[in-house]
């Protein structure tokens, strides 16, 4: 077979694999369904803004889903992730002072039974405020190159680059979060992040990092590829927790400029993680730094071994596990990181990992 041909096939195959990926954790997801628990109702503290939650303004939409008074979140959802993304809920609403002014946008595969997942989120939370969105999957998985972990290779993982597309043009400003974390601040801290006159989003960069090791020979020894840091002092974040500014995303058409990224990719293998080096290539340099209190990241360890690891020095109001290692398969395995006992408290399954004495 030519080789454009087989990487066709191949593409093809990917694709799917994912699809059908989708349908049987559709078909086993109503078992875990049953088993997750209703959370507590959580209330606004006195002195929060009152934003009319039932009423539908003029253009048809629900006035809190358009308020720039609310906090708005965007977490993807797909079954794979479903205890994370429940554990996030929590910590947000547990933690807020403001917990009634907070939206949630969840974006999934367009494959999902987007109403089973409906379903699941309001069994949990009757009362909380949240859109789903379906991900045409399609729209990405041809720009999809393989990368080192193959968890990383999921169409959903690029979704956060699709969000000003994805969610309705009145919502300017959105915090994302990954489905591996949890909060134990006020999310209307990082929410407020100042932009300024000119930053598309914010996130906690990290330059003690090795900038240049999220990219390959073939990159930095392309001086047309390498000039693109020209100018810029760029230092590595974590996708996983952003503020996004998404009126100015939708001006500046970022999502065109990180596909461009992915195009080359396709054709000279500039990186080898997923949806990272795009953002990385696109944003770095140019971000709004927070405070590292906001992504306390890498706790589920190396994307190979997953070893367990410890918080980085300073406060916490974010705990990250990105990397391999997911607590809620590390508990149920009864083989938990010390961490992981920090996550379990959030785990809404009937029958959560129960910690030694």
């Amino acid at each position: 077979m030519p080789k454009p041909q087989l990487l066709d096939f191949l593409h093809v195959l990917a694709f799917n694999v994912f699809a059908i990926a989708a349908v049987i954790a559709t078909v086993t997801a109503a078992i875990v369904t049953l088993q997750l628990k209703e959370a507590p109702q959580f209330y606004n503290s006195p002195d929060c803004p009152s934003i009319t939650n039932i009423e539908d303004d003029p253009n048809g939409e629900s006035s809190i889903f358009c308020s720039d008074q609310a906090v708005h979140v965007a977490v993807t959802l797909d079954w794979a992730y479903i205890r994370g993304s429940m554990a996030v809920i929590l910590s947000v609403l547990q933690h807020s002072s403001c917990p009634q002014n907070i939206v949630f946008h969840f974006v999934t595969s367009a494959a999902a039974n987007v109403s089973f997942l409906h379903g699941t989120i309001s069994s949990s939370f009757p009362y909380l405020n949240f859109q789903i969105y379906p991900f045409d999957d399609a729209s990405v998985s041809n720009l999809i190159s393989t990368s080192i972990r193959s968890a990383l290779d999921c169409p959903l993982n690029y979704a956060r680059s699709y969000l000003a597309n994805l969610l309705p043009l009145c919502v300017t400003r959105v915090v994302y979060l990954d489905s591996d974390l949890i909060l134990v601040d006020d999310i209307a801290k990082l929410a407020a992040t100042p932009l300024g006159d000119n930053s598309v989003l914010a996130a906690p960069q990290y330059c003690n990092a090795n900038f240049t090791s999220y990219f390959t020979t073939t990159f930095w020894s392309n001086p047309s590829l390498s000039l693109t840091f020209a100018n810029r002092k760029p230092c590595y974040f974590n996708t996983g927790v952003m503020v996004m500014d998404l009126d100015r995303w939708r001006n500046g058409d970022y999502t065109t400029k990180i596909e461009e990224w992915m195009e080359i990719q396709k054709q000279m293998r500039i990186y080898e993680l997923g949806s990272l080096p795009p953002f990385l290539l696109v944003f770095a340099g140019n971000i709004v730094p927070v405070d590292h209190r906001w992504n306390q990241h890498g706790l589920g360890g190396d994307n190979f071994r997953g070893l367990c690891r410890n918080l980085h020095p300073g406060p916490v109001s974010l705990l990250h596990w990105s990397g391999k290692g997911k607590p809620w398969a590390r508990l149920d395995a009864n083989r938990p990181c010390p961490l992981d006992a920090s996550w379990a408290p959030y785990d809404l399954l009937q029958t959560p990992f129960v910690l030694d004495s």
